[in-house]
């Protein structure tokens, strides 16, 4: 991982958008910080697509796509649930949010019910393993807490993820959750599909174009895929265990990490 200002500065000028983690990325203890959400809106008021794409439920993210006034985040949509639904706003002059899905109702509901079969089989054999407290606006995949209120070892963590995985389920880890789905869901195939969905475009074919920054295992898709791609500061406590790393780190963690990478973008423009 190379210190951000290696990046070049010719390739910073062409960028026209972002994805963005949420958790420990743009939040510093659980919530966004004033620099964050102003390099948010900097971005936006610059032209370029901003898309957060996050492990957290659709639950979670609607009252930040459509809060009171004042509150909602300056984002064109969020990614949810490692990729498998979003939300998008409506064009016109009075914007709906829309909620769109990868899975059509039936497989979800199937899904569902198998889901919370397999919630109770972690809760047998891993004691002391809770669900997320998120998790009731959760509609795709299970996530149990390990690092956001509870704090559990590795070894617990790898003790979860055996039981998803016997039952089936892709999984992944974020900085706080441990994840699971039925699906071929992943921040990558989340933000392709997104892509596609709102700009009608192909991520694939214009990757010089886009930057994602991130902090932890579940961002290992974008970070081996993106041409360019940013880890802040924080990412060093994940590091040993990620097999893809981001090309870029910046200097401070979180929320501040995410305003060096907007500023970065900015200046190349």
């Amino acid at each position: 991982m190379l210190p951000l200002p290696h990046w070049n500065l010719a390739a910073r000028s062409t960028i026209a958008g972002i994805f963005t983690d949420i958790d420990d990325t743009l939040t510093t203890e659980g919530a966004i910080t004033p620099d964050a959400l102003q390099a948010l809106a900097d971005l936006k008021a610059a032209g370029l697509v901003v898309i957060p794409i996050t492990g957290r439920p659709i639950g979670w993210c609607e009252p930040f796509m459509a809060g009171p006034a004042g509150s909602t985040w300056p984002v064109d949509a969020m990614v949810a649930e490692n990729g498998a639904l979003a939300f998008t706003r409506s064009s016109g002059a009075q914007p709906t949010l829309v909620k769109r899905y990868q899975q059509d109702a039936a497989t979800r509901n199937a899904n569902q019910a198998r889901m919370r079969e397999i919630a109770a089989q972690v809760a047998a054999e891993v004691p002391g393993v809770a669900l997320s407290r998120d998790s009731a606006g959760r509609e795709t995949d299970l996530a149990f807490d390990y690092a956001e209120f509870d704090r559990h070892a590795p070894d617990i963590v790898e003790q979860v993820l055996a039981v998803l995985q016997r039952a089936g389920m892709q999984t992944t880890v974020s900085s706080i959750h441990i994840h699971g789905c039925f699906g071929d869901f992943n921040k990558w195939q989340g933000a392709n599909w997104i892509v596609r969905e709102l700009l009608g475009r192909d991520l694939a074919q214009e990757l010089d174009r886009w930057v994602f920054v991130g902090d932890s295992g579940n961002d290992q898709a974008m970070f081996q895929h993106f041409t360019h791609s940013v880890g802040v500061a924080n990412i060093a406590r994940f590091a040993p265990q990620l097999t893809h790393l981001p090309r870029y780190v910046t200097q401070g963690e979180r929320g501040a990490g995410f305003a060096e990478v907007a500023q970065a973008i900015l200046a190349g423009r």
